[in-house]
């Protein structure tokens, strides 16, 4: 046999395998990513009109409860107060809040003791880490805390009671001490566990969230100390994800601020994504977070975005405010919507929010 010919009916045999093996199949990720981008989002705000914008918010949040279920905060609660520490410029109460029918809510309570009369409140809502609502409230007393403050600015909650502000801290599930051992997942997330078990029980994570968020406002506003016309809320990351859901559904809130949240869900599917805190089942049926974000309008909303944020895509991020924008101009309110564009990565700003705040809470 020659040496071509021996190369011949190694190549040929080769093809010969090579034209057996079964065509390559698409896979959920390839399925996944084609419905996401054609995702028909058939809610999208299209009017121009303050009375067509209006029509429009009524029927896309009812869609939107309708995803959700049930989540609204309790009429009446008993709250015990597990600490009270009296610091240098505001008292900081731990609180237990329950309900029938409820978990149980930890949220801390910071009261400034500047200022007279009712003051203006604030629900300040955290983010994903292992300790929680501490950071927000300032526990730079407990392990590993003072490092979560320092690399997020996280303790936003605190510097709103330094500016006069009652501030709520809920601590959200599954997160901090209501998630108990983190070891007990493994290696899965525990938003994405969480979320499947909760909807073989017919409930939904977010809306979860949504209704102990909303509790903290009721907390806030049935407070001797507190002015319930003049209350806001505030988060970074999920905190910011779960404030916008929070301002959008609730009208007692008068002023948000959303940091390090303004990636659209048609995005993050596009991924692997896994954060079963953030879903609203068959949202991107009918709209995404530029339509979630409109139902605020035309109350005063302030968008932080770091410069260095990996998890906002500026390629989605213009589109998503010229959605927001288009309902707030409708609303004769195109300057109450701000964007808050800074140098740094994923973390806490405040340098727009806290005057925006102060301005929109005024007596």
């Amino acid at each position: 046999m020659s040496v071509s010919r021996r190369a011949f009916l190694s190549t040929s045999g080769a093809a010969l395998a090579a034209a057996r093996l079964p065509a390559q199949d698409p896979t959920v990720d390839d399925e996944i990513r084609k419905l996401a981008e054609s995702a028909p989002l058939s809610m999208r705000f299209a009017g121009s009109t303050a009375e067509e914008c209006r029509r429009w918010q009524e029927a896309f949040s009812a869609k939107l409860k309708a995803a959700l279920g049930p989540h609204d905060p309790p009429a009446a609660w008993k709250t015990t107060v597990r600490s009270a520490v009296e610091l240098d410029d505001h008292r900081r109460e731990e609180l237990l809040l329950e309900a029938e029918g409820h978990p149980a809510l930890p949220v801390y309570l910071l009261l400034p003791k500047k200022g007279e009369g009712p003051r203006p409140g604030v629900v300040a809502l955290h983010g994903h880490g292992d300790h929680g609502h501490h950071p927000v409230a300032g526990r730079d007393d407990l392990p590993g805390v003072a490092a979560s403050i320092e690399n997020a600015r996280y303790d936003y909650g605190r510097q709103f009671a330094r500016r006069g502000y009652a501030v709520a801290v809920p601590c959200l599930t599954p997160f901090g001490q209501r998630l108990g051992k983190k070891e007990a997942y493994g290696n899965q997330d525990p938003c994405a566990v969480t979320f499947v078990r909760l909807q073989l029980l017919g409930k939904v994570l977010l809306a979860e969230n949504i209704r102990d968020a909303r509790w903290a406002v009721s907390l806030l506003a049935g407070h001797g100390r507190v002015d319930p016309q003049r209350i806001g809320c505030a988060g970074l990351s999920y905190g910011g994800r779960t404030s916008m859901f929070l301002a959008a559904l609730e009208p007692r809130i008068r002023v948000a601020a959303v940091s390090g949240a303004l990636n659209v869900m048609q995005e993050r599917v596009r991924g692997r994504y896994s954060c079963g805190a953030q879903v609203v089942p068959g949202l991107l049926g009918f709209g995404d977070v530029p339509e979630v974000g409109s139902l605020i309008a035309p109350r005063p909303c302030v968008w932080e975005l770091g410069s260095k944020d990996g998890l906002i895509k500026p390629e989605w991020t213009a589109e998503a405010l010229a959605r927001m924008r288009r309902a707030y101009a409708a609303l004769g309110a195109r300057d109450a919507l701000a964007v808050d564009l800074f140098e740094g990565g994923h973390r806490w700003n405040g340098e727009a929010a806290y005057p925006a705040f102060e301005k929109a809470l005024s007596p």
